[in-house]
């Protein structure tokens, strides 16, 4: 059982609400990005990506962006990204770390040695935005094969078919986007997203984490009802921005810490 599955199985046995929580590898600095995923961690977080920089992030929002080009002007990419779960599973071994981002790094150092370079550091699985599940039927077998997952994205407008294509390819979870838009944007319904979610479970027996607009512990909660985790990705990197370099650690676990709790409550 992969280190996801094991999580959600424990989340559920414990009734909670899993946390998922996003950052860019190599923001604000090279030096922060292990600092800020174990802040994450000790604020309350269950599982945590780390998005891979890349020049064009077709699904993020203003904010993601801006995070991907100081990470890039940072000089990090993919074999950096490998660096720092390698560096973060020293002294953190239970935490599952998914890697998320889009197809071009991965296709540059090609499918096989993504998949090992992941294992071998100690990352968990995988969302590549696009990579859709009927073209990488192939690949998702390869990573389980390696004892990682891929995880891939339902949205509003995805299609029965489409739900029915992510039930038999994905592992790990499945990531309910809330909103028609990009990272950021919106404001969720959450009326719509429970109708929607229950639509998919009648396909997909995996756990699901609802992400896109989650900024506040009262949205949080209120997807929480309706879903097996919450995902917040651009208002951690807010509070990134908002701060100083040296601070942004605390920031973000405060801010963490504040979503757990209205989770909690």
């Amino acid at each position: 059982m992969s280190r996801i599955a094991q999580t959600f199985d424990a989340l559920k046995a414990h009734n909670k609400t899993g946390l998922v929580t996003f950052i860019t590898a190599g923001d604000p600095s090279p030096t922060l990005t292990v600092p800020l995923l174990h802040a994450l961690v000790a604020g309350g977080a269950d599982v945590l990506e780390l998005g891979v920089p890349f020049s064009d992030p077709m699904a993020e929002g203003p904010v993601i962006q801006r995070a991907c080009e100081r990470a890039l002007a940072n000089g990090v990419g993919i074999h950096q990204v490998f660096e720092y779960v390698r560096e973060f599973r020293e002294t953190n071994q239970h935490t599952p770390v998914v890697l998320m981002g889009y197809a071009n790094p991965i296709e540059r150092i090609g499918a096989d040695a993504f998949i090992e370079q992941s294992r071998a550091a100690g990352a968990d699985g995988a969302i590549i935005v696009d990579y859709p599940p009927e073209e990488c039927e192939e690949f998702a077998v390869k990573m389980r094969a390696a004892g990682l997952d891929l995880i891939f994205l339902l949205a509003p407008t995805s299609t029965e078919q489409r739900v029915q294509q992510v039930a038999r390819v994905g592992s790990g979870f499945s990531y309910y986007v809330s909103l028609k838009g990009v990272t950021g944007a919106g404001h969720i319904d959450t009326t719509e997203v429970a109708a929607r979610i229950a639509a998919i479970r009648q396909h997909v027996s995996l756990p699901i984490g609802v992400g896109f607009g989650i900024r506040d512990g009262a949205t949080a909660k209120a997807v929480a009802s309706v879903a097996d985790a919450v995902v917040i990705g651009s208002r951690i990197i807010q509070e990134i921005e908002a701060s100083d370099p040296a601070e942004a650690p605390a920031a973000v676990q405060r801010f963490v810490a504040s979503i757990r709790s209205a989770l909690d409550e």
